[in-house]
């Protein structure tokens, strides 16, 4: 039986061994060669610290692509805890979530459990709503992003919370934004968090169907180089293949037109900038994954043995919870949210069968 409190058990050692064997860039030969250039200046410039700009996002892009050795990992891993203790609190800032989402989507990409950080459960204030709401959307989104990297348990109903949340918000138009004006960043960034829960709720597909009818009609040539980012890591996370599907080849072709040397510039033809370099280099990983039929991004079970299937809140997997699947495929009474449904899919396959009850059975054997 496994406990709530289990860590992840792959060792760096073990993620990295996998990352190294990855199989070549299956992207086109241009992007191929910038999205090559771009890593291998991150990499280089590489300096492990907690911050939006030069810390998380350059974390989370080096390690999806496989880049970042043990050193770096545990390098950055010490610079969050020496922050996270000289912070004294597991929220690490008093208003906005998103920082205690992006450093949880970090730490889940480089193999670390989050829930104990020099002592401090990072992932705990994601389970408060009020807090997490006091953000706004953009707290809402990125919670619920943070929350399913690593399938996070959470003790209360707080994931269809958000879901709802995001969803109530879209415009009728299908897009989001942070207030009424739609905005292509927070659009992007709202499908990236529902797109996992198409599967489980008409609501949620079209929602996501109306979001990608709104970016199809987007003036693409116009959009910033972090719009195209959030945008092309939406159409990922939502199987198409951007740099080969019609409607999102100009979405990579608008991002192309800022590379500047070594990176991407925030303004056409402008200097390198660090933040657009780093949105549009995860933004390519999320593009490479996608053609080598990886786990989306932010999906970081493919790296982790974190995921909690205790449905009858006992504090435990065990039997009994089998019995519960079982009971939901047979047609009986059991009432599964949209995020118990997708957790319960242990095949990925967009479905509860029987087959999923099997593999629960073969986790608990083990």
């Amino acid at each position: 039986m496994r406990k709530k409190s289990g860590r992840i058990v792959s060792s760096l050692i073990s993620i990295m061994l996998v990352l190294c064997a990855l199989p070549a860039s299956a992207l086109s030969a241009d992007i191929s060669s910038k999205y090559n250039e771009t890593a291998e200046h991150l990499y280089e410039n590489f300096s492990p610290q907690v911050g939006s700009i030069g810390g998380e996002w350059a974390v989370i892009g080096l390690a999806r692509s496989g880049r970042l050795n043990n050193e770096q990992k545990q390098a950055y891993y010490e610079a969050v805890k020496s922050y996270v203790e000289a912070n004294s609190s597991a929220k690490l800032n008093k208003r906005k979530s998103s920082d205690n989402s992006r450093v949880v989507l970090a730490l889940s990409a480089i193999g670390e459990n989050a829930e104990n950080i020099g002592g401090y459960d990072l992932v705990e204030p994601l389970t408060d709503f009020n807090y997490v709401k006091k953000q706004g959307i953009n707290g809402v989104i990125w919670a619920l992003i943070a929350l399913d990297s690593c399938n996070y348990y959470t003790p209360n109903s707080i994931r269809d919370e958000l879901i709802n949340e995001i969803c109530s918000s879209q415009h009728p138009d299908g897009s989001w934004g942070l207030d009424e004006t739609a905005d292509p960043d927070v659009t992007g960034m709202a499908v990236q968090a529902i797109a996992p829960y198409k599967k489980y709720d008409e609501r949620i597909q079209k929602a996501v169907d109306n979001a990608f009818t709104w970016i199809h009609n987007l003036k693409k040539i116009s959009l910033s180089p972090e719009s195209c980012a959030q945008l092309i890591v939406a159409a990922a996370n939502n199987d198409i293949t951007p740099d080969t599907d019609e409607s999102f080849s100009a979405v990579i072709d608008c991002l192309m037109r800022y590379s500047v040397e070594k990176g991407f510039s925030h303004t056409l033809n402008g200097e390198y900038n660090q933040m657009a370099t780093e949105q549009a280099f995860y933004a390519l990983t999320a593009c490479e994954r996608r053609t080598q039929g990886q786990p989306a991004l932010y999906d970081m079970t493919d790296i982790s043995n974190f995921e909690v299937l205790d449905f009858d809140n006992d504090g435990i997997e065990s039997i009994n919870d089998v019995t519960i699947i079982q009971r939901y495929v047979a047609e009986f009474a059991v009432d599964f949210s949209t995020s118990q449904k997708k957790l319960a899919d242990l095949s990925k396959n967009g479905r509860i069968d029987i087959g999923d009850v099997t593999m629960y059975q073969q986790r608990l054997a083990q």
